[in-house]
Formats: C-alpha cells, sequence, structure tokens
C-alpha cells in the first residue's frame, strides 16, 4: 500500500466523472479544513497481507494527525502511485476497516466517491511534516 499524506487547512473536492460503471452514482462537493488528506492506493501484494497492511495504514494516519492535532482525515483513491493495483472488492474492504477503525476512536472521516475521477484544490501547510509518503 501505497500513503500519500498531507496536512492540510483547506481541501476541497467535486465529483467530475464516473469511471467504475458499478459504484452508486454520485454528485458531491465538499470543503474539509484543518486535516490530514490520504491519498491512498491499494498494491495486488496487499492482498495476502491484510492485517498487516490494516493495521499499518490505521497507524500512519493517526500519527500525522496527532503531529497537527486534528481528527479530521479525507480518504482519497489515487491510482497514480504504484503500477500495482489490488482488487477493487479488496480496496474497498480494507479501506471500510480503515475508516471503522479510525471512526471508534473519535476520528471524522471523509471520502471522495470512489471509483469518480474528482476536481480539488488542497491547501497543504509548510511545515516539512505536512507532506509524508509512506510505502507499508
Amino acid at each position: 500500500m501505497k500513503l500519500l499524506m498531507f496536512y492540510t487547512t483547506e481541501f476541497w473536492f467535486k465529483t467530475f466523472q464516473k469511471m467504475l460503471p458499478d459504484v452508486p452514482d454520485a454528485d458531491v462537493e465538499r470543503q474539509v479544513e484543518n486535516a490530514v488528506v490520504v491519498f491512498y492506493q491499494c498494491e495486488s501484494e496487499d492482498e495476502d497481507r491484510f492485517k498487516t497492511v490494516l493495521a499499518k495504514a490505521v497507524k500512519n494516519i493517526k500519527w500525522l494527525t496527532r503531529k497537527f492535532s486534528t481528527e479530521t482525515v479525507v480518504l482519497h483513491s489515487f491510482s497514480h502511485l504504484s503500477t500495482s493495483k489490488a482488487s477493487i472488492e479488496f480496496t474497498e474492504s480494507l479501506m471500510g476497516h480503515v475508516k471503522l477503525k479510525l471512526n471508534s476512536v473519535g476520528y471524522t472521516i471523509h471520502e471522495t466517491p470512489f471509483g469518480y475521477l474528482n476536481e480539488w484544490k488542497i491547501h497543504v501547510a509548510g511545515e516539512s511534516l505536512a507532506k509524508v509518503f509512506k510505502d507499508i
């Protein structure tokens, strides 16, 4: 799994175009402030290590949110982080578990609609830790 995480003072997104025919129709526009935005990609090799990837993803997200005293997270599927791609079913299951674990300890989770191209505006803080890449 690849995670590209940003601490953002503002993140705005809007659905642009549906790319997967089996996902629900969505017309979403949202602005989130003081959040860690997580661009993620699940890889095919992750499918054999669900529990490990889940634990490390949650740990890394929580680590960065603590650095910036926020409990707000935006999850965004970004299939440009690797040439290896997990199945859609695996990705949806894993990220569903990530959301459940974070929600269970008080995090507010926003998510760009899966299977859509989105337009977005992002204001990333200047600190070095505001931009973090993790290869899990």
